[in-house]
């Protein structure tokens, strides 16, 4: 089976699946009529995106594996990756909530425009967004703005959780802007921004980190606001009671 066709066999596996979670893309388990309890909390989807070349694939590694593999391989559609982290809550008055544990789904896209309309189906599952571009790359820098408007066009709500990178950091005599210029950038789109290395691990971590706090502090506020049939306040997600389904969708707070 070829890597293409590989792909498609996830895409389709997973769109399956999908349709088994609450529309948002995220997954809470509970442990209901008794079947065993899963060994997380929340199940949540982060997709990368940028043009080629610009390092989404090296930035993905380093995060889950800790290291970067030399051997460039550009991605044929979409690739997919996990990873178990532990997310503390913090709230504005200092204190530390009860630590979630989550499983991140970490989707990897092509960044070529032949693989378009295949990467864009990924991007309504996905809560919280990578989007990447080259340090030493000014015309993808410039491209943002198309990438932003496919995420306008084809996420799940006009105003998703985006961190954006400038990758190739360790590049420094070749970066076609300083720091304090494309911040300024950045700022004009309203995005978190940070520069990062996949070759040193810069700020690797920093990004998926900020990323999943932000998409956490969002499902929070969904929580907070949304009054569901059945739900205890200071659990995790939705409990339901009597196995009956909630009679209000939860809304995206957009």
């Amino acid at each position: 089976m070829t890597a293409l066709h590989l792909n498609f066999f996830w895409f389709h596996l997973f769109n399956i699946i999908s349709a088994l979670e609450p529309a948002t893309g995220l997954l809470v388990m509970n442990n209901v009529s008794g079947s065993a309890t899963p060994d997380y909390d929340y199940l949540i989807k982060f997709l990368a995106l940028g043009d080629s070349g610009v390092g989404k694939t090296s930035l993905l590694c380093h995060f889950t594996n800790g290291v970067f593999n030399k051997k460039f391989i550009s991605t044929v559609g979409v690739d997919f990756s996990e990873k178990r982290v532990v997310y503390r809550s913090h709230y504005s008055d200092g204190i530390t909530g009860r630590s979630q544990r989550v499983h991140l789904q970490l989707w990897d896209t092509a960044g070529q425009e032949r693989f378009r309309s295949l990467t864009t189906a990924f991007f309504r599952d996905a809560m919280g967004f990578v989007l990447v571009f080259d340090l030493t790359s000014e015309q993808s820098f410039l491209n943002i703005r198309n990438w932003l408007e496919q995420l306008k066009t084809h996420a799940y709500c006009d105003n998703p959780d985006i961190v954006l990178c400038g990758n190739k950091a360790d590049l420094e005599d070749s970066r076609f802007e300083k720091e304090e210029k494309i911040r300024e950038e950045a700022e004009k789109y309203g995005l978190t921004y940070f520069e990062t290395s996949a070759v040193t691990g810069q700020n690797v971590n920093k990004v998926f980190d900020t990323l999943l706090d932000l998409v956490m502090m969002r499902i929070q506020k969904t929580v907070d606001s949304t009054t569901l049939p059945g739900r205890r306040r200071g659990a995790p997600g939705m409990q339901l009671e009597n196995n009956k389904p909630p009679s209000q969708q939860r809304s995206c707070s957009c």
